[in-house]
């Protein structure tokens, strides 16, 4: 396996899907076997992942804004709610248990894309959508928490890579 390193700087956010290429049942469940094991508050662990290859279904639910019209030759998705989050005992009532899962879904939605990575599919999260019509298509989110993160998962088109851009190191990291 390559270092960490090498996999974070690889992993980029795909807007162009192989549409003869799906991934495997088996490569999904991988996926979410990794995020399951990401850290989390007090082990609460409140997410819930729905693997959904209804492209047909998921995909309108990712473009009413205009946005992401690549999502109709995506060949899956990942639907990403957060479940409450129960923390320890001796900690209820005294700080807000909610505060901590949306960083807990976050840490959980790395994982998955970083194990795609690793097994050479690509991935977008996507954090616009309408989350309404998107109950209304798949029919496993009911009774799930709010709807958090979609990724959209499977074989990218091309194999080329974007040259990352990101800020200055010296800019986000503060020795105190």
């Amino acid at each position: 396996m390559e270092s960490f390193e090498l996999l974070a700087r690889r992993r980029e956010s795909c807007r162009a899907y192989d549409p003869d290429r799906r991934p495997t049942r088996e490569q999904l469940t991988k996926c979410v076997a990794v995020a399951q094991n990401a850290p989390s508050a007090c082990n609460s662990q409140p997410w819930s992942v729905n693997s959904e290859v209804m492209t047909a279904a998921v995909a309108p639910c990712l473009q009413t804004a205009g946005l992401n019209r690549f999502a109709s030759a995506c060949p899956a998705f990942f639907i990403v709610t957060e479940e409450p989050a129960r923390l320890m005992r001796r900690f209820e009532g005294s700080i807000d248990s909610q505060h901590y899962a949306q960083m807990d879904v976050g840490i959980a939605a790395a994982h998955l894309c970083l194990a795609a990575e690793d097994m050479g599919l690509s991935t977008c999260i996507i954090g616009s959508f309408d989350e309404e019509m998107l109950r209304g298509a798949v029919s496993a989110l009911e009774g799930r928490g709010p709807v958090r993160l979609v990724i959209a998962v499977g074989y990218a088109a091309s194999d080329a890579r974007r040259e990352k851009s990101r800020k200055p190191l010296e800019t986000v990291l503060t020795y105190v």
